[in-house]
């Protein structure tokens, strides 16, 4: 039985969430100038929106009207769609509270079931399909994760971790740099020694003829190579996370597929049955605009800030 103590300290910490959570939505949605909307819980299945993460994940899903829906695992596409519904200018984007289930997920001190993230996105012209469009972006977050560790540090007396730049490595430099380790030790030894990372090119093939991390082939451009010949427009922002001695994934973006890289990802993935879909043929078709987004992880930031070591010590309380 919990003790008064227990139950008080519970309810505070309940509180300190809901603040830092308010601070950082707000700091997101000045430093990218974005909406707040509201967003679907489940999607049609053949309607190509739904997000197939690393394509072996098994959406929940269910019947309705005589038409297979599935819990959204992410709103990875649907928002782009959604900004053509909006008609949303250009330097003008979207947020929303997504809750997903991702009934797959291999549960930790850092991942469950119940996925709360905070989905954005903004469309963006054709030429600013660039490196320099996602570093910008990538800073922008960073940003507005520190101002909110720096707000709740000062209200609560406590130190802060993250340093005062965002460091920015390609998948490919980090292989180069830590050869002898696996994908997810470069991460913990990279976000360890800088303490906040923008790690770019997440899905396609290394020099090694590996991929650092897979990423669904319909959603990030995770091909079209930079200046150096480094593949990728997307990135995972990674921090060191103090508590649990790791680092700790806070945001996945990317600037979206374009034409082009949309059927070049499918063949790479062998996935172009998908090109049937309505969103993919809405893709090809140029009804969509061009954009950049992704999700940032409210739970995690929660968690970061507040230096605890278990999601569920932040999350809402789900018995399995």
């Amino acid at each position: 039985m919990e003790t008064l103590i227990e139950s008080t300290a519970k309810f505070k910490l309940a509180g300190q969430v809901e603040e830092v959570k308010a601070v950082f939505e707000k700091e997101l949605r000045a430093r990218l100038s974005l909406i707040k909307v509201a967003s679907p819980l489940f999607v049609a299945r053949n309607s190509g929106l739904n997000d197939d993460l690393n394509g072996i994940e098994k959406a929940v899903s269910f019947q309705l009207n005589n038409e297979e829906q599935q819990i959204v695992h992410s709103l990875a596409k649907w928002k782009r769609w959604y900004l053509k519904e909006l008609k949303a200018p250009i330097g003008k984007g979207i947020v929303t509270n997504m809750l997903a289930i991702r009934a797959d997920e291999v549960l930790s001190p850092i991942h469950s079931h119940l996925v709360d993230q905070w989905d954005w996105e903004k469309p963006i012209l054709k030429e600013n399909r660039t490196l320099e469009t996602l570093i910008d972006y990538g800073t922008d977050v960073f940003e507005a994760l520190k101002t909110t560790e720096e707000y709740y540090a000062r209200i609560e007396d406590v130190a802060t971790t993250l340093p005062k730049q965002l460091k920015v490595i390609h998948t490919e430099d980090l292989l180069k740099q830590f050869p002898e380790l696996t994908p997810k030790e470069r991460e913990h030894a990279i976000a360890k020694k800088f303490g906040a990372v923008l790690l770019i090119g997440i899905g396609g093939k290394l020099s090694n003829g590996e991929r650092h991390d897979l990423r669904a082939p319909d959603y990030d451009d995770w091909t079209t190579k930079d200046q150096f010949g480094r593949p990728g427009l997307n990135a995972d922002l990674l921090v060191w996370d103090t508590i649990r001695k790791s680092s700790l994934e806070i945001s996945s973006m990317g600037v979206r597929v374009c034409e082009e890289v949309l059927v070049k990802q499918l063949k790479e993935l062998r996935s172009e049955d998908r090109l049937s879909l309505p969103f993919h043929k809405d893709v090809l078709a140029g009804r969509l605009p061009y954009t950049i987004g992704g999700g940032i992880g409210q739970s995690r930031v929660a968690m970061f800030v507040t230096k605890r070591k278990d999601i569920k010590e932040v999350q809402a309380n789900i018995r399995v």
